[in-house]
């Protein structure tokens, strides 16, 4: 199994949060069940990438 880090938080009857790799794409819902699902749908857009201009992250090494 992948694991994944997110930020979440509740913010009155809302659950927010986003994976940490791509803040960007924050999303919500009414319960934190909510929440990951939403935050699982955002990660499959990401692996099949279905969402244009996304911004990755490399380590270029240095001589």
């Amino acid at each position: 199994m992948k694991e994944v880090k997110i930020t979440y938080w509740q913010d009155g009857k809302w659950w927010l949060g986003y994976l940490n790799d791509y803040p960007e794409y924050e999303t919500q819902g009414e319960s934190f069940d909510e929440l990951k699902a939403n935050i699982i749908d955002i990660l499959k857009d990401i692996n099949e990438e279905k969402i244009d201009g996304l911004r990755k992250i490399a380590i270029l090494e240095l001589e």
